[in-house]
């Protein structure tokens, strides 16, 4: 028995060496009028046959307004059917669509457009406080150079907009049968650049991962296997779309099997997804914790039938164990997966399956994807580690990222001379295979030369009565280097103080592992996608206790 850290993928089925445009056409000739997504907010669904002659319309359109293949065009935009059809028709036309973060600003909207070069970008006006196309208007042509048009999504109800073009006028304009498209077409390899995706960075400025045809293509359609996806799934979809988890592991993984997805808002909202499950008779169902937590607590949950559901993925952040419990029997997910990446590759490495053990889907993130190789390694001299020890998680394989847009240096650092992605996570991989995120290289608290994994203390506190979620950071100390913190949001019903904390973990834990400082909050700091900022949580409490940072020599 290999005693390493090192896991091969098995190598079939094979990949597949088509373009995504290409696969999805295969599809869609076969599934004809079978509904190929559902947009609840908008009212809105389209077959297979509609969805691919929208597409290669817009396609048309895109490439009739002057746009060549390789260019790069934006979408700044929370969920809806145009981001799909746009997702398809840059595909199709040899394009490389740019998912820009709904939650960006000004500042963080222009490093991205001017990094990569975007000559159009197609956004929504507004959605609450946030006023897109005044936010490009206030860039304007002297800070945006390559940026040469804007068009809006819009609805019946909308006017005009000054400096900006109808997205619908753009969709009616193309030909589905443009020659100029058939010839693009042809060109189009499955090695290209088809995404871009600024990585969530919590340093310095959000590198942009560049990914082809294949990286994505097949990433979405392994994902859907380890699910057993067929026609007969109806995917709730209601992460967000300018993230792989939603493009790719949503959109991609029921493209390639024929599956219906299905949209319940415009963003996460637990009311709407519960809805939407029991309207659609949603057979899948998606999510990061936070996600899962919020429909689990929301006080009409028991309304709802999730009796339909049958399977889906738990992503983006380490599941905490209780909550996976309560999912698969409260929400009737007895085939729920567990996945774990990053943008950079795609974003899969390992998922469970749908018939994984319990005890296996609720302590790993799974195997190993077909095709990949995945290895953990000792940060500091590269080295393999023995199974069971802890290291960094590296990656290789298809699913790897053609590199960070116009930045070879970080892409260097990211990717070393054999191929491997080095993730930043800390892992480690049990006698058959299993992956356990034991968390962030830059999480594990040094105290007093003692690693702690966070991980493992969130785990444990999960346990306590009364405890709803929780985060363990590290915060600097003059004596340890560092010490412990947790936030705790409480169950709505319970009660609880610092002292009962620390009363539960005398005597099950470790005494240099209870936190020092204890926080009761009614909320974590977030990415619009569900991922808890840590290095947010530490801030506030590095400025709250006027700590600062340690050094040793």
């Amino acid at each position: 028995m290999n005693t390493l850290s090192y896991q091969s993928g098995t190598r079939s089925p094979e990949l597949i060496d088509k373009t995504i445009g290409d696969s999805f056409d295969e599809i869609a000739s076969r599934m004809g009028e079978h509904v190929a997504a559902v947009s609840r907010h908008e009212g809105v669904q389209l077959s297979y046959s509609e969805l691919r002659e929208k597409s290669d319309r817009l396609a048309a359109a895109l490439l009739e307004s002057g746009l060549k293949p390789g260019e790069r065009i934006g979408i700044w935009s929370h969920t809806n059917l145009a981001w799909l059809l746009l997702q398809l028709a840059t595909a199709k036309a040899g394009l490389i669509l740019v998912n820009i973060n709904p939650a960006y600003r000004t500042s963080e909207l222009e490093h991205a457009l001017n990094l990569v070069g975007c000559k159009a970008i197609v956004t929504m006006v507004r959605y609450r406080s946030s006023e897109y196309l005044n936010m490009l208007r206030e860039l304007g042509k002297a800070r945006l150079p390559s940026l040469e048009t804007i068009w809006w999504i819009d609805d019946a109800d909308c006017q005009d907009e000054a400096g900006a073009q109808r997205f619908s006028d753009l969709l009616r304009s193309g030909d589905a049968n443009s020659a100029k498209l058939q010839e693009v077409r042809r060109t189009v390899r499955p090695d290209d650049a088809v995404n871009i995706q600024f990585t969530s960075g919590t340093t310095g400025l959000p590198k942009a991962a560049t990914l082809s045809h294949r990286n994505i293509l097949n990433n979405g359609f392994f994902v859907g296997e380890c699910m057993k996806l067929t026609h007969e799934d109806r995917v709730c979809v209601p992460v967000p779309m300018y993230h792989c988890f939603g493009m790719v592991m949503g959109n991609l993984a029921c493209l390639t099997h024929g599956s219906t997805i299905v949209y319940p808002a415009e963003r996460f909202d637990a009311e709407a997804v519960l809805e939407t499950v029991q309207a659609e008779k949603c057979t899948a169902l998606y999510g990061v914790p936070t996600m899962f937590i919020a429909a689990l607590n929301h006080p009409r949950f028991a309304e709802f039938d999730m009796s339909s559901l049958r399977t889906g993925i738990m992503a983006g952040s380490p599941c905490p164990i209780e909550i996976m419990k309560r999912v698969v029997g409260e929400m009737h997910l007895p085939e729920i997966t567990i996945a774990y990446g990053m943008t950079e590759t795609s974003p899969v490495s390992c998922q469970s399956m749908t018939d994984t053990p319990v005890e296996r889907r609720v302590s790993t993130v799974g195997q190993v994807l077909p095709h990949l190789d995945v290895k953990i390694v000792d940060p500091l001299t590269g080295r393999t580690v023995e199974r069971g020890q802890t290291g960094e998680l590296c990656t290789r394989g298809y699913s790897v990222m053609l590199g960070y847009w116009n930045q070879p240096d970080r892409t260097r650092d990211a990717i070393d001379a054999e191929g491997w992605m080095h993730s930043g996570d800390l892992a480690t991989m049990d006698p058959d295979g299993y992956v356990n995120i034991v968390g962030r290289i830059k999480d594990m608290v040094i105290r007093g030369g003692e690693n702690l994994y966070p991980r493992e203390i969130e785990e444990f506190l999960y346990s306590c009565p009364g405890v709803l979620d929780v985060q363990v950071v590290g915060v600097p100390d003059p004596h340890f280097g560092e010490e412990l913190c947790a936030w705790i949001v409480v169950r709505p019903e319970s009660v609880l103080d610092d002292e009962a904390v620390r009363d539960f973990c005398k005597g099950r834990i470790a005494h240099y592992k209870v936190p020092k400082y204890i926080r009761f909050v009614d909320s974590f700091p977030t990415t619009v996608t569900g991922k808890i900022q840590k290095y947010v949580i530490r801030q506030i409490m590095s400025d709250e206790l006027d700590l600062k940072e340690q050094h040793t020599a």
